[in-house]
């Protein structure tokens, strides 16, 4: 079955940085695209980037130039590096696989921003 692992959270500074991993099994990873989403306490799930198979990167406007997805197909891995963190992107964080039909949630990390 679908199975995504998502670490790497934890508290950090303004202005830090950390990288997030999602480690994923049960699938053909390499064939679908991967997305990251986070929500904050009190606020809709968001979406924050997405890679495609073919390594095409998508990101919201609040967290270009900033974050930066990547996917290792041989690791069957997804990553966000997140640099320049602030204090607004404090949530939890997921991955999520769409295979066409369902979707799958890893159970989350937790990003804290704060001084």
């Amino acid at each position: 079955q679908v199975q995504l692992v998502e670490s790497g959270g934890g508290l950090v500074q303004p202005g830090g940085s950390l990288r997030l991993s999602c480690a994923a099994s049960g699938f053909t990873f390499s064939t679908y695209s991967m997305s990251w989403y986070r929500q904050a306490p009190g606020k809709q799930r968001e979406l924050v980037a997405s890679a495609t198979s073919g390594g095409t990167t998508n990101y919201i406007d609040s967290v270009k130039g900033r974050f930066t997805i990547s996917r290792d197909n041989a690791k069957k891995t997804v990553y966000l590096q997140m640099n320049s963190l602030k204090p607004e992107d404090t949530a939890v964080y997921y991955c999520l696989l769409n295979d066409g039909r369902d979707n799958y949630w890893g159970q989350g990390t937790q990003v804290t921003v704060s001084s």
